[in-house]
């Protein structure tokens, strides 16, 4: 059977555009069955971590919402840390002018290990208005923020309209990042990464913040507080996982065994023959910028890096795409990492 070829061309016509679509978006619709999940009421299962006043529950306690004006932001904070997990949320973000705010949702210890703190994150980062969302995955392991793991995509959808879900699954063997039931990024453990790979207890935190100084064309647009406040909004909540004392003297290991047992055989962490096509997919799509590609910042490709021949042709020597949309050519020069995602987020207009 032939293969279906649905690159732009001003050949294609109307309606194979329109087949086109439909094909590419089934993809993702088939794979997206809904987790079995159990979801938690925010105070069975979280606290005010900042900016108390800017945190407002529903009257059922079921969704929260995190509000940034020209005060203070805000965030909440998982009541437990867990020795690995499954975290998730749908999450609404802030429309119309965003630039300069960031809206994170991800797993830390740094309260507790501030020198060698594990860390998985999505950020997901505002606009001006006009421009969509974007956004990041990341991961550090025993303090290993010189060696940050960035991967930034765009989304198929605007969410700032309605809710989507948005989970991290961590294990002893993986860690996948998941967008509406959709794996969007794997990293497989290996004894190649060492401490790298988290694995100490993490708590689970989202938060909302002005982040003017590079979250929008490396600092270019700040937060503009007159289209305050600005809101996140979640609900369905969910912490699949093994609570712990990470500095108790005898961590019931045992227990942990038995729900990482548990934990490894959910659906959420199964990647499917279709699933994986699904994500295949994605990252062809919507990926503008991996790590594991920018040899210019990492001349050894790091070790839990899988590099897809395929897609290595799509991406220079700087990690991000050689065509494609907005993705501009970007001068690059070596800099701090926090100069580096400023000088990432550029062209991400």
């Amino acid at each position: 059977m032939g293969r279906l070829h649905c690159s732009l061309s001003p050949t294609l016509t109307p309606f194979s555009l329109l087949f086109c679509f439909f094909f590419f978006f089934s993809w993702f619709f088939l794979s997206t069955a809904a987790f079995n999940v159990s979801t938690l009421s925010f105070d069975e299962g979280y606290s005010p971590l900042f900016g108390d006043g800017n945190l407002v529950r529903s009257p059922d306690g079921h969704s929260v919402r995190l509000l940034l004006d020209v005060y203070t932001g805000s965030g909440f904070i998982s009541s437990s840390m867990y020795q690995h997990g499954f975290f998730s949320a749908k999450i609404k973000l802030p429309s119309d002018y965003t630039a300069g705010i960031v809206v994170a949702f991800y797993t830390s210890n740094g309260d507790v290990f501030e020198k060698t703190h594990d860390e998985l994150d999505f950020e997901f980062l505002g606009n001006i208005e006009g421009k969509p969302w974007r956004f990041q995955t990341n991961l550090y392991g025993n303090g290993s923020t010189n060696r940050g793991r960035e991967e930034r995509y765009s989304l198929w959808f605007d969410p700032s309209k309605e809710f989507h879900r948005y989970s991290i699954l961590w294990t002893a063997k993986n860690i996948i990042f998941y967008v509406d039931e959709v794996p969007i990024r794997e990293v497989v453990a290996n004894k190649e990464m060492g401490g790298d790979y988290p694995s100490k207890p993490m708590s689970l935190y989202a938060t909302i913040w002005d982040a003017s100084s590079w979250a929008t064309s490396g600092g270019k647009y700040k937060v503009n507080y007159e289209y305050a406040p600005f809101t996140s909004e979640f609900k369905e909540l969910v912490l699949d996982g093994c609570p712990m004392d990470p500095i108790q003297d005898s961590p019931n290991r045992t227990a942990c065994s038995e729900r990482d047992a548990w934990l490894e055989s959910r659906d959420y962490a199964v990647i499917t023959p279709q699933k994986r096509a699904a994500m295949r997919k994605f990252r062809q799509h919507y990926m503008y910028y991996s790590y594991c590609y920018d040899t210019l910042r990492y001349p050894v490709t790091p070790p839990e890096c899988v590099i897809d021949p395929t897609e290595k042709k799509r991406f220079q020597d700087t990690g991000r795409l050689k065509f494609g949309g907005s993705h501009r050519k970007q001068r690059r020069k070596r800099r701090s990492r926090g100069a580096d995602i400023a000088n990432n987020e550029q062209t991400d207009m």
